[in-house]
């Protein structure tokens, strides 16, 4: 399992405006191969916001973000105003995936030197 978490500062007064964006934007996730899920996280602290999406694996992750469905989702309103900053991405391998009723272990070793994935929205 791999995921992929974006950071948002919003510009307290405009938090309704960046929900709305999001609520009414079509994510084109459901016919990514490999999307597993999406959230979209309101912090306990005023503008604070976190997108969040699960994958597969980081490979189908790396194929969203080159796909047609990455381009379309990325076009729909724009946030010019309504963040204090650009967004904070980052990434994990999911060392434990633990569930009712199961437990996943990835026996991959952590690889040295690693830097992340780097994005430009």
């Amino acid at each position: 399992m791999f995921i992929a978490m974006n950071k948002f500062q919003v510009v307290p007064e405009r938090e309704n405006d960046f929900e709305t964006i999001w609520k009414e934007r079509d994510s084109y996730l459901q016919e990514v191969p490999g999307f597993v899920q999406f959230a979209l996280l309101r912090g306990d602290v005023e503008g604070e916001y976190i997108s969040h999406s699960t994958w597969a694996d980081r490979d189908a992750f790396l194929a969203w973000t080159q796909s047609e469905s990455f381009v379309k989702g990325h076009q729909q309103g724009s946030l010019k105003g309504i963040l204090a900053g650009p967004p904070q991405v980052s990434t994990f391998q999911a060392v434990i995936d633990e569930r009712p009723g199961s437990r996943q272990v990835d026996d991959s070793t952590p690889e040295p030197g690693r830097a992340g994935i780097q994005m430009g929205h």
